[in-house]
């Protein structure tokens, strides 16, 4: 790698910063190019090593140099951050990823397939209507509760009251704030049916995905934890073990360590994939009620019991969400099923 030229991208939508440096450390040009002059760039250079900052158009852009005969190492703007010379310009930047790309150190992100693209883009659009259902549908309420009109907790009990109280003639409210609560009631009816589809679609391309039938077998993973984890760790190979991608999701302790003394911490709220890793939460809560409900069935679920009596609920859903992400790692790595050790009789 370190025999080849590094073309560093400081990649945008349009006008694109390109930094050419020898294996020596010589900078043979740093200029602007336009989106079609980037793509003839990457066409007629000698196979370079591509580098760039992980970020919008990342993966289109990799997957195009590749093509084109090139390496690419994608890294995390933070880690560039630390190799950046003077004042924050589109040159300095270009350059301060050529000389991060040539760190042994600076480890390399992962990069998706167009269909691995696609499915993320799925769980981003469910993502944000949940989003949206969830805060149009609290507004309402909060603003139905100071009418005097208390709504119990669920869809099924705001779809039976709003109607009621649209219909009732005689309840003083203003003929404009009928026709806006009419107004909003339908964009909620839509966002529940545009989130329906979704769901739909989601749950039909985990059931027709090898890996997502798979991991489907973990405990406390549905369609949406499938996807997630399939999309975050079935490139195994960027991951050295299991705790990497544990760390690399964010279910393992923060580390502050000196002198020789470890001291372990709780997780950080700041790295990883924030989203899956509360889903795998939830997911994990859901197994624990469900749990304290009946016996223990398998060696895990022993042991979650004896880890909720020591350190409480929350603590063991943690733990599980870990566990769930290492043998998840195991199962693609190895090509695997899971097999879970059942309780003697």
């Amino acid at each position: 790698m370190r025999q080849l030229n590094v073309l560093a991208i400081d990649l945008a939508k349009t006008k694109f910063q390109v930094c050419k440096r020898t294996p020596g450390g010589q900078i043979v040009y740093n200029k602007m190019v336009s989106r079609a002059k980037l793509t003839e760039l990457l066409a007629t250079e000698k196979p370079s090593l591509v580098a760039m900052e992980s970020c919008g158009g990342t993966h289109h852009w990799a997957r195009y140099a590749k093509a084109q005969g090139h390496q690419v190492k994608a890294m995390s703007a933070r880690k560039v951050k630390a190799f950046l010379q003077g004042h924050k310009t589109d040159a300095n930047d270009a350059e301060a990823i050529a000389i991060a790309a040539t760190q042994p150190q600076v480890k390399a992100c992962r990069l998706l397939s167009k269909d691995e693209q696609c499915q993320q883009s799925i769980l981003r659009i469910r993502e944000l209507l949940v989003h949206q259902k969830v805060a149009s549908t609290k507004q309402l309420r909060d603003l139905l509760l100071e009418l005097n009109y208390p709504i119990p907790v669920g869809d099924s009990a705001l779809n039976q009251a709003v109607p009621e109280i649209l219909e009732e003639a005689e309840n003083g409210l203003s003929s404009d704030f009928r026709a806006v609560l009419s107004e909003q009631w339908q964009h909620i009816k839509v966002l529940w049916r545009r989130l329906e589809e979704v769901e739909r679609r989601l749950t039909h391309q985990a059931s027709t995905d090898v890996i997502c039938q798979r991991l489907q077998q973990l405990e406390g993973v549905g369609p949406v934890n499938a996807m997630s984890l399939k999309t975050v760790l079935n490139a195994s190979e960027h991951f050295k073990n299991s705790r990497q991608a544990a760390a690399c999701i964010g279910v393992t302790p923060v580390q502050h360590s000196s002198g020789g003394k470890e001291r372990m911490g709780a997780i950080s709220r700041l790295p990883g994939h924030k989203k899956l890793r509360s889903t795998l939460y939830e997911g994990a809560m859901a197994v624990i009620r469900q749990l304290a409900k009946r016996e223990a069935r398998t060696v895990k679920e022993q042991w979650l019991q004896q880890l909720i009596a020591r350190r409480g609920k929350k603590v063991a859903a943690i733990a599980l969400a870990n566990k769930t992400v290492r043998t998840a790692y195991a199962m693609l790595k190895n090509n695997t099923d899971y097999q879970p050790v059942m309780l003697a009789a």
